[in-house]
Order: C-alpha cells, then structure tokens, then sequence
C-alpha cells in the first residue's frame, strides 16, 4: 500500500513538474502563433488581391519596435467610424483580409489592421508587455489623422485581440468610442487549464487571485481583471460552438463587466465556432455590430449635414463602385469553387445580395451568403 502510494505522489509530482517545464519553455509559442504550419511568415495576399484600397502603415512602438499595419478606407473621403482591429494568435492580418472586406461593406467604416511584434512584416518577438505597446502605437497614430473622424474610433478585438482591445480600451478612455468583444478568453491562465486539463489543478484565476504556479506563466492577459475597470459601451458577440475558448468565458467576461457598466450587450451566435462566427452569424451578426456602432459612434450632425450637401453625389458614386467590386468577387469565388472560368457578366444586385450572374455555360442561381462559406483561392 506504502508503495502504491508512492508510485501516486511521484506520478503527480512528475506531472507537477512537467508542467512548470512546459509553462516555462514553450508558453510564447502555445500563446503566440504567428506562423501558421506550413505557411511562410510573409503576407499571402495583400489589400490590393480583393481590390481594396489601402496604406502601408509602418510605426514604432514606444520601445523602438518596427510595426507594420495596412490601413484600408471604404473610400477616399470615407467619415464613417474607424474599426481599430486585432486579430486571434494564429497566422497574420493576410489571413482576415475576407472577413474585413465584408466589413467594409457591411458596416461602411475603415479597418485599420495591425500586426503585432513578430507578426507578418513586424519586426521583434510577442509578449504581453511588447503587444500592449504596439496596441497604444496604432491607436496614436489614428488619433493624429485628420482624414478620419477621431471621435468614432472602435476597438474590434477577436479572441487574443479582444485581450488586446480590452486593456488598450481601459487605458484610453477619451480616445476609444466604444469596445468589440468576439470568442475572447477570460485568461490565458485560465485557457491553461482548457488546452493541458492537468494544469487546471494549478493555474488559473485571476493574476492576483489564483492558483500556485500562476507566476510562471508571463502572458497572463487577464481580461477578466480588465473589462470590470472599462468605461465604454462594449458589445460581446459570442459563438456558442466555440471549439477553442469555451463560451462560458464570454458570459463571465460580461457579468463582470456589466456589474459597473450599464452600455454592455450580449449576443449569442448558436452556430457559430471559434473563427467562423461573423459567418454563421450572418445578416444577424452584421446588423447587430451597425446597430452597436450607430448607437455608440454617430456621426457627427454637422459632418451628415456637409455631406448631404456637398458630397451625396460622391459617397453614392463610391458605394455603387463598392457594390460592383463586391459582386465581381463574389463571382470569382463562385466560379473558382466550381471549376468554372471566371467570366464577368452582368450581375443584378438588390439588398446586398447578388441574384443572377450569366456565364457562358448558363445561367446561375446564387446568394452572396452561400459564396461567402467557400474558400477563396487567395485565402
């Protein structure tokens, strides 16, 4: 019996230490995954392949880091409200051009996307305290264009981007409008216990409020001990498939933040997975996020009343050129998903909804909500 015991407590103790040798070692690279398995760390498209027009934005972080981002504007002249966007851990901003590009449709803002440190183009290696640096650097250069309206600056932040936007919301009171929260973790220590289940035993919690071996693990990104102290409106979109963070992450996120906060909303995507939920969502996830965004970053009366005096003819001028670019594309996907050449013909479109494109070997029938579930070949 003395012996089985034994047996029992090395075993544990093995696994103790395990995992302290893992958390040590490996912890940037279970966080943090800027390259995803057999792809290059290089972008595989650029803004340019879906035919949007943008800037190549370099910035240095306050200590020294080069930063590449891409800053993509509906149009020229566009004073609709800025999506500051971050990204989940895998892969680099290449990899949400389509999602974005739907955005840009769907909510009629700009996107500006950055990549963090060690990320796509940007110089240096991710950390928590590195990334947080690279978030204030993006969002001081917004706020000093005078070719956006300032005051409608929204932070979109998907899973670890919404622990990216979260702190950086909290510490920029007067500068962000309002948070979007997406699939976002309560901690990485408590995500831990999600992705190694043995681990759960001893971290996990809060940063200040946990288990034993928290002080090992140097990206804690506790969102949870944040989004309490937010004073912006912030708008939880979660799918409830989720495969990688568990939903009830995202329902404890905004009990704690709704418990001071009285401009919080919660929507439930049922269909919705990790990365997929601005898909499976639908019509649905896309008028929930305008409504959020016309509630909580108007425009400006004085700036709606200059543009339907001097500027109607040239926003409609621009949305139909959107409106164009958006069927083409949806073509190409089609015509590419099912081997047929893509030939440009003529297209109706009507509520955003692309009803009949005529191709040489026929007729064909299909939504614009059907073409976004298949894989562009550029994606």
């Amino acid at each position: 019996m003395v012996s089985y015991m034994n047996v029992l407590l090395y075993g544990v103790g093995g696994l103790v230490v395990a995992g302290m040798a893992l958390l040590v070692a490996f912890q940037e690279k279970l966080v943090y995954v800027p390259v995803l398995p057999g792809l290059s760390k290089a972008y595989a498209i650029t803004p340019s392949r879906l035919r949007l027009t943008y800037e190549d934005i370099w910035l240095t972080s306050s200590d020294g880091v080069r930063l590449h981002a891409w800053f993509i504007k509906l149009f020229p002249n566009c004073r609709g409200p800025t999506i500051l966007f971050f990204q989940e851990n895998a892969g680099n901003i290449a990899h949400r051009l389509e999602m974005v590009r739907i955005m840009l449709q769907q909510l009629q803002c700009n996107v500006f996307m950055l990549s963090y440190r060690g990320y796509g183009a940007s110089d240096g290696y991710p950390s928590q305290h590195g990334i947080t640096k690279d978030a204030q650097a993006a969002l001081d250069h917004l706020c000093q264009r005078s070719d956006i309206d300032t005051s409608r600056i929204v932070v979109f932040g998907r899973s670890l981007g919404g622990a990216v936007g979260a702190v950086l919301t909290k510490n920029n009171p007067d500068k962000v409008a309002a948070l979007i929260l997406e699939n976002t973790f309560t901690s990485i220590l408590d995500m831990a216990g999600v992705l190694l289940p043995f681990l759960k035993w001893f971290i996990g919690g809060s940063s200040s409020k946990g288990k034993i071996l928290n002080f090992l693990v140097r990206s804690p990104w506790s969102t949870i001990d944040v989004v309490g102290q937010i004073k912006q409106p912030i708008l939880f979109l979660s799918g409830l498939q989720d495969e990688m963070v568990p939903p009830s992450h995202m329902q404890m996120l905004y009990a704690k933040a709704a418990t001071r906060n009285n401009r919080c909303l919660f929507v439930e995507f049922p269909t919705g997975m990790h990365m997929d939920t601005w898909l499976a969502g639908g019509d649905q996830y896309w008028r929930t996020i305008q409504q959020f965004l016309e509630q909580h970053a108007p425009v400006k009366k004085e700036v709606e009343s200059s543009q339907n005096e001097n500027g109607s003819d040239h926003v409609r001028h621009e949305m139909d050129e959107n409106a164009r670019v958006e069927v083409e594309h949806a073509c190409y996907i089609y015509s590419s998903c099912n081997d047929v050449p893509p030939i440009r013909g003529t297209a109706l479109q009507n509520s955003g909804c692309i009803h009949k494109q005529h191709l040489s070997e026929g007729e064909v029938l299909f939504d614009l909500c059907s073409a976004k579930t298949k894989q562009s070949p550029d994606a």
